[in-house]
């Protein structure tokens, strides 16, 4: 059964490329706009098994998402990639402070992506 991903992006562009890179690759992808966009799909879904999730979001910010699904038992061990603009040190380490496994900056090489993602599905 293919693996599930979740793609949290607020720009269309960004979601729609990520998902064609997965699905090319066989994944099954959903997509959300924002952090509480996210955590909806995310509580509809019986079983994500990856989230990559970008930072600078409206309503819910990447960092805020992040920490939310960190609190809750269910989705403690989903792998988190977070792919952003924000490439300072202090961002990446708060992304990987709240329980990220992964920090990208974009723009990432479709290939690494797919190598990180591949990784961390086992």
């Amino acid at each position: 059964m293919a693996k599930h991903i979740l793609i949290v992006d607020d720009s269309k562009t960004v979601r729609n490329l990520v998902a064609f890179i997965m699905k090319k690759e066989g994944f099954k992808v959903t997509m959300a706009e924002d952090g509480l966009d996210g955590l909806e799909k995310l509580y509809a879904s019986t079983g994500i098994d990856l989230i990559i999730s970008d930072i600078n979001m409206p309503r819910m910010d990447g960092y805020t998402f992040i920490k939310t699904v960190r609190e809750q038992d269910n989705y403690r061990d989903v792998p988190i990639v977070v792919l952003s603009t924000e490439g300072q040190e202090k961002d990446i380490q708060a992304g990987l402070n709240l329980g990220a496994n992964m920090y990208m900056v974009k723009p990432a090489q479709p290939e690494k992506m797919l190598r990180n993602v591949k990784m961390l599905l086992g």
